[in-house]
């Protein structure tokens, strides 16, 4: 190794970002969360996918801290936060969402989601259109119930939790990528120690319901809750997803009022973490207003 040459890790990730973690108390929630930027910015509220963590958003905090009161959080059932001991469906993490909202005594706030996250911020924003002022939906799910996914994210995500040993959880991080160089050992490390945790065995059971077809089915979002959503959005997609191809972010973006649609080349499932510069731009630049292709200007 070269002495210019640094290893991954999140510690480099954050060096230059002023951040904190901790926990707070949201509505009886313990929520795990890592926090940027300050409460005289505008509040952005980050959310992670299934079986997911808030250091999915680690490479990010430094540069949406310097626009907005920037705060990746753990949902409920994941992470390093409270795991109440019942199945958990998309109504329960919007519920968290206000929760956390309350907390922090937001009224409205940006909300960027993931995944899991991103079903869970177009469900906020369809049905509580007066708490939210920009949505991103970041590879989103909740738009398709496809047997074969809902079966590859079960059997990788309970394997990984039931036997955390190196080599299941790597394969679940790989995953999510387009490229496994991406997995790098510090985050494969991270997810093992959290799901290492006694009882996360049972909460990931209780998170994959959603990949049961009947549950799945009744969460969820239709055309007419797309429909409803209000907020100015974004639609994120990429090109080797592998929920669901390019065609899918075009369909649900198609179902929102006035969305743009954007896809990011060579990324897999985490374009926040896979190319990190490019996300930013984008991401940063929609939620302020801004051409997305637009440089970064100084807040």
């Amino acid at each position: 190794m070269t002495a210019t040459t640094r290893t991954p890790s999140i510690w480099q990730d954050l060096r230059e970002t002023s951040f904190s973690q901790g926990w707070m108390d949201a509505g009886g929630y313990r929520t795990r969360y890592l926090h940027a930027g300050d409460d005289s910015l505008p509040p952005l509220l980050l959310l992670h996918g299934i079986g997911g963590h808030c250091e999915a958003y680690a490479r990010n905090l430094d540069r949406h801290g310097a626009y907005f009161d920037t705060w990746a959080i753990d949902l409920i059932g994941h992470g390093r936060s409270a795991k109440p001991d019942h199945p958990y469906e998309i109504s329960h993490y919007v519920d968290h969402v206000l929760r956390i909202m309350d907390a922090r005594g937001w009224n409205r706030i940006h909300i960027s989601g993931e995944s899991l996250g991103g079903w869970v911020a177009s469900r906020l924003a369809a049905d509580h259109p007066d708490r939210v002022d920009r949505v991103v939906l970041n590879t989103a799910g909740g738009s398709q119930a496809d047997p074969v996914v809902m079966d590859r994210i079960r059997s990788l995500s309970m394997r990984a939790a039931e036997n955390p040993e190196w080599d299941f959880i790597k394969a679940r991080v790989e995953w999510l990528m387009a490229d496994a160089k991406d997995a790098t050992e510090d985050i494969v490390a991270c997810r093992q120690s959290i799901y290492s945790q006694t009882g996360f065995a049972e909460a990931m059971k209780n998170a994959m319901v959603l990949q049961d077809m009947e549950v799945r089915k009744r969460n969820l979002m239709l055309a007419e809750d797309y429909g409803r959503i209000e907020a100015p959005t974004l639609v994120l997609w990429t090109s080797h997803d592998p929920t669901a191809d390019v065609s899918e972010g075009r369909r649900i973006s198609s179902m929102i009022p006035g969305s743009v649609f954007e896809v990011m080349q060579g990324c897999g499932h985490w374009p926040q973490w896979e190319d990190v510069d490019t996300f930013n731009r984008i991401h940063i630049n929609f939620l302020r207003g801004l051409p997305l292709d637009a440089p970064l200007s100084a807040p």
